[in-house]
């Protein structure tokens, strides 16, 4: 009977502890993991595609300043990646897109002001392949920086 009641006892005292729901700062942590293992499943991704690529391309992004500006980016991002013109972006594309749900997500949870995401047509570049890997190499070199600049993912 002792045994019994002493495993009851200890599964009520143990159980606010294992069901209480995450604290905002615990909510704060996980986006933001969560942000950086996108960010590093995006770039294998990526590398992948480069494997098929032509040689490196240099390219400049804007500076990683907080969730406003990398969300902006982001979505700047996302946009240059839809084409209706190949499928071999698809992955990235979503993956890009999902990133910037996440640092959206993120910002409102920090009351950081965020721009509604405008609608945009589809446009047909002048050279699709060479467009697309000058995107490829602007979201590579942005996301490598992010792992650098995770200490902006906590302001606006």
């Amino acid at each position: 009977m002792c045994i019994p009641m002493a495993l009851l006892f200890i599964f009520v005292m143990a159980a606010p502890e294992c069901t209480s729901l995450p604290t905002k700062s615990d909510s704060i942590r996980n986006n933001i993991h969560n942000i950086l293992n996108i960010a590093q499943i995006t770039l294998v991704h990526i590398k992948k595609l480069k494997n098929k690529a032509p040689p490196q391309i240099e390219v400049s992004t804007p500076p990683i300043n907080g969730l406003t500006s990398i969300s902006l980016y982001l979505e700047h991002l996302d946009n240059e990646l839809q084409s209706p013109f190949t499928d071999l972006l698809i992955q990235i594309q979503a993956d890009v897109s999902s990133l910037d749900r996440r640092v959206r997500s993120l910002a409102l949870m920090m009351d950081c002001p965020i721009q509604d995401k405008p609608s945009v047509e589809p446009r047909e570049p002048l050279f699709p392949d060479s467009e697309h890997y000058v995107t490829l190499a602007k979201v590579q070199h942005y996301l490598e920086n992010l792992p650098s600049n995770k200490d902006k993912l906590k302001v606006c």
